[in-house]
């Protein structure tokens, strides 16, 4: 298992959220969007920066909200 962090923005976070089921629920301002999955009632909040890179403890918490590790985003961006 590695643990280097994915260098991602928004834009790839927010095709993995939706490969695993969670849709746009409300777009908070220009900086935030939050989706959520019906499925498990899980929901996640994605920040909106363009291309912008996301912290590595943004993308942390995100993985914790998909129930998804490090290395499962990793091969969901390919």
């Amino acid at each position: 298992m590695s643990t280097h962090f994915p260098d991602i923005n928004s834009n790839q976070i927010v095709k993995v959220a939706q490969k695993l089921g969670f849709v746009l629920v409300k777009h908070c301002g220009s900086s935030h969007a939050i989706y959520s999955r019906k499925s498990d009632n899980r929901k996640t909040t994605i920040p909106i920066h363009g291309k912008k890179s996301i912290k590595r403890k943004t993308i942390k918490s995100i993985c914790r909200d998909l129930e998804i590790t490090i290395d499962e985003l990793r091969n969901l961006i390919k």
